[in-house]
């Protein structure tokens, strides 16, 4: 059975969650008062219908509850999104995610039950801030403060060596949970494959070794 999420606000960012999880095979309800936006995305999603989320009623006619997950993305109007996150935990959706403006908000929100609260713009920020300074990694993401998931072209000096042989987890402290060679993706890899110049190293560790493998 297919997942269900109702979006909630569709400006940049709701509209791209919005049309990420319908290319995933969920099923997408997207809402906004703008009806510009409405129908700018009803074609890519299941259903895209323009309403005020600061209506509750309209919350729970929705049938709200029976989804797998709300993302209120709608931060620009911060009674809005209050409104929607409190009605969405108050009638039992199991999961919502909401954006938020600022860290007054996101206090708010955390208050009021929200399962995850996401500032997009700070986060993205210190991706960009993150890939920068480290030029041999392709892509950084926190998973934590102290942690992240990296991807990394194989070092010069692992070139043609395997895993097992470089006992990567115990000699750097980092877990490799996948390779990519052009398009393909390995993921658990064999320890016993050598390892080719331009593959590119999917790892997990914390943030100190992974820039000491750099």
């Amino acid at each position: 059975m297919k997942k269900q999420y109702a979006v909630f606000g569709l400006g940049g960012f709701g509209e791209s969650v919005a049309i990420e999880l319908q290319k995933l095979g969920c099923e997408v309800v997207a809402i906004d008062a703008n009806m510009e936006r409405v129908e700018a995305i009803a074609n890519q999603v299941s259903y895209a219908m323009k309403a005020d989320i600061e209506d509750a009623d309209f919350i729970r006619s929705l049938g709200t509850r029976n989804l797998d997950g709300v993302v209120v993305a709608a931060s620009d109007n911060m009674e809005a999104s209050i409104m929607a996150t409190l009605v969405c935990k108050e009638i039992g959706v199991p999961y919502v995610m909401a954006k938020a403006k600022n860290e007054l908000h996101a206090t708010v929100l955390k208050k009021i039950g929200a399962d995850s609260i996401i500032f997009p713009e700070k986060e993205m920020g210190t991706r960009v801030a993150r890939n920068l300074m480290s030029a041999n990694f392709t892509d950084w993401i926190a998973l934590s403060p102290d942690y992240s998931l990296v991807e990394t072209e194989v070092p010069e000096k692992w070139v043609g060596r395997t895993l097992l042989e470089l006992d990567v987890r115990k000699t750097y402290d980092v877990i490799v949970v996948g390779i990519k060679m052009g398009d393909k993706v390995e993921v658990n890899p064999d320890p016993r494959e050598q390892l080719k110049k331009g593959n590119v190293l999917i790892l997990i560790g914390s943030n100190q070794a992974l820039e000491a493998i750099q």
